[in-house]
């Protein structure tokens, strides 16, 4: 059950995001593109990519709730060496004056320089602590956790899981659909954990279905993104489904067919494409256009979740 507005914590007006000044809703434009449109589809492309600069794309979505409720403690969250997520909640600790933690996945890490998305981190004033991988996939256990907290010396930390997606996440997104509705009969995403698919299905009108895209192999996704419903909403919400062919090869893999197709993308139309995620979006939904599993006459929107990362 989401929590009564009179639940909610004060946050200190200097600690809101809002005062960040998010452009929302975020632009949706028309994109013609020929490859599309001899199929009878319109491309639609969902610009969160545009609502802030430093919090880009679903990352705002998912971060917001979460950092109101964090209100002044220190956040302490997950990711790999090059996670937009830890970036986002660096960057947004930075502007708001909040501590924060990441917990990175890699104790061999700790002995290297970092690259340049932990060196991000650490100049947006993230303290990073690495920790070795088995310790990471327990990292939900509650006495893994207590013991990651111990070492951080942050045992009273506001705790955001990897990706950002728990409840509170999945709410926030749930705007995402609300915005789209009455705008496209299909909207499509790239997924790593979840929780902006959740919340997007659950936003969109009854006649609108969310397909997702996810970036990781091992086909968990399905089982994540129903306990993701369950725990914001109580159990499932909207019409959505997940295809699970264009990973290209997992998380942070490209592919040489993958990267063309991109960069023509970019060359298309003039927007960047970031490879980990959007590109596969864009990727999946033109192999499904050519495949006809889209009837002449569907409008598909694209959500851009985020925009290439440079040092």
């Amino acid at each position: 059950m989401a929590p009564k507005a009179s639940d909610a914590p004060h946050v200190p007006e200097a600690l809101d995001p809002a005062v960040l000044r998010p452009r929302l809703p975020s632009p949706l434009r028309d994109v013609v593109d020929e490859r599309f449109a001899r199929h009878g589809v319109r491309l639609l492309l969902k610009r969160d990519d545009l609502i802030h600069p430093d919090l880009v794309g679903n990352k705002w979505r998912k971060l917001a709730p979460n950092l109101r409720t964090a209100a002044d403690r220190t956040v302490l969250t997950f990711g790999g060496a090059y996670s937009n997520h830890l970036r986002a909640t660096a960057a947004a600790g930075r502007l708001l004056g909040l501590p924060t933690i990441g917990v990175i996945r890699g104790q061999e890490l700790a002995e290297r320089p970092l690259n340049p998305s932990l060196a991000r981190c650490a100049a947006d004033g993230m303290r990073l602590c690495f920790i070795d991988r088995s310790a990471y996939r327990r990292k939900s256990e509650p006495e893994t956790l207590a013991a990651i907290l111990r070492e951080a010396g942050a045992e009273d930390a506001y705790v955001v899981p990897e990706g950002g997606s728990n409840s509170l996440a999945v709410r926030g997104c749930r705007a995402l659909g609300e915005e789209l509705r009455g705008h496209a009969d299909v909207i499509a995403l790239a997924c790593g954990t979840g929780g902006t698919l959740a919340g997007l299905a659950a936003g969109l009108g009854p006649a609108q279905r969310a397909l997702g895209i996810p970036v990781l192999k091992g086909g968990f996704l399905d089982a994540e993104v129903r306990t993701l419903q369950h725990q914001a909403f109580g159990g499932p919400r909207g019409d959505w489904s997940l295809d699970d062919r264009f990973h290209c090869g997992g998380y942070a893999r490209t592919t040489p067919e993958l990267d063309a197709f991109a960069t023509d993308f970019e060359q298309r139309h003039g927007l960047p494409v970031e490879r980990l995620y959007v590109a596969k979006t864009l990727y999946g939904l033109l192999a499904l256009t050519k495949e006809g599993a889209f009837p002449r006459g569907t409008t598909l929107a694209a959500v851009i979740t985020g925009a290439p990362f440079t040092p």
